[in-house]
């Protein structure tokens, strides 16, 4: 009976601790803000939200749930960038995203790197992947 005990105080500590915490914001360091707000709102349909700091420097977009996507520009953006480090967005209507690339002709990819094309996952989830103006990977899925 001791054993149980001890199991269930331990399962309500973690659930207390999971529940006091959430996303606030992913901070991006970008080379330049006006082309990488013109990406963020143009490609993705991000809306800019207040920024606080006022200094040219930062942008501040609603990425749902209470978190924002924060953008920063400062010189020497790092120079490792890898598909398997990504920002992952979900919309509710990749046909219609997918199209709007197409339109636009922007680049995108599925997981391999095959131009042009969709990943499904097993889960049945959809994802492609396209690069930022800095070559940041996002992935964008239908998990919406």
């Amino acid at each position: 009976m001791k054993h149980f005990i001890f199991t269930v105080c331990i399962l309500m500590i973690s659930q207390t601790l999971s529940a006091q915490i959430k996303v606030n914001h992913i901070a991006v360091h970008v080379s330049n803000l006006e082309e990488s707000m013109e990406f963020y709102e143009k490609i993705l349909n991000l809306v800019e939200i207040e920024e606080p700091f006022k200094d040219g420097l930062h942008a501040w977009y609603d990425i749902g749930g209470g978190a924002a996507l924060h953008l920063i520009e400062a010189n020497k953006v790092p120079k490792e960038i890898s598909k398997t480090n990504h920002l992952c967005f979900s919309i509710a209507d990749m046909d219609s995203f997918v199209a709007r690339l197409k339109s636009t002709n922007y680049p995108f990819e599925d997981w391999p790197g095959e131009k042009g094309k969709i990943t499904t996952r097993p889960d049945g989830v959809r994802q492609i992947y396209i690069q930022d103006p800095d070559g940041y990977w996002l992935e964008i899925n239908d998990d919406f």
